[in-house]
């Protein structure tokens, strides 16, 4: 056996790491974000975390105590810039500031952001306080949705559900479904944007539709937590 020399990629020459924690039930972030990341100088680490088919304030309120331990499983050797937390629901129940401070436990994050923090965020730098909402979720699951964007200055005038709990089915509603659905409460004239919850929504191909039927800015859980992560980490 012949040992032969090598060189190493100095650490500044390297993408920007980028980290998101993934429910095991979710089959849409993953492959939308790496979309979204096409074209800027970022390595997408993925890890997921233990989540149920069902979705309820109980099932979301479980996945507390895997965060730190689903962070951990990221590659060690890495400073993330962002660490992304795919679940806006859960992020109401758990709370943004909780689910930061877990993540950071185990993982070495300059920042840590998820669905709900994001939206928040983008509506903000957006001048949107005046919000249509559209969720698959049943009705304990939105109501702390709804009260985290209340805390938060943001008036919901425009509110539906599909009232869905199952994963596999939310992951399934179709485009047309979801489009029909946000045009209709978009239209509200005191509506000022739409933004369309959960990540595990199809929503990258609905988003420019609503649009231009509705002349209003449209944002989901998927499109306004990329564009954070990449805020945060100045991509």
């Amino acid at each position: 056996m012949t040992i032969l020399p090598y060189d190493l990629i100095p650490d500044e020459d390297l993408p920007t790491p980028i980290g998101m924690i993934v429910l095991q039930a979710d089959e849409t972030l993953e492959p939308e974000f790496h979309r979204s990341f096409v074209g800027t100088n970022a390595a997408l680490y993925v890890s997921r975390i233990p989540s149920s088919p069902e979705v309820t304030a109980d099932t979301l309120s479980m996945m507390e105590s895997q965060i730190a331990a689903s962070a951990d499983l990221l590659p060690k050797s890495l400073e993330y810039a962002v660490v992304g937390y795919g679940c806006t629901s859960a992020s109401a129940i758990i709370g943004s500031d909780a689910v930061a401070a877990l993540v950071r436990q185990t993982c070495n994050a300059a920042d840590v952001t998820d669905p709900l923090r994001a939206a928040i965020a983008f509506a903000q730098e957006h001048n949107l306080s005046r919000l249509a909402l559209l969720s698959p979720y049943i009705a304990e699951v939105n109501l702390p949705l709804r009260k985290a964007f209340a805390d938060a200055g943001l008036s919901l005038d425009g509110f539906g559900t599909f009232g869905e709990a199952e994963e596999a089915k939310v992951a399934r509603i179709s485009e047309r479904s979801i489009i029909d659905a946000a045009v209709k409460l978009g239209l509200a004239p005191q509506v000022e944007g739409i933004f369309l919850s959960c990540t595990n929504l199809k929503t990258r191909t609905a988003i420019p539709q609503i649009a231009a039927r509705t002349g209003k800015p449209v944002f989901s859980s998927n499109s306004a937590l990329s564009w954070h992560m990449k805020k945060c980490a100045k991509l």
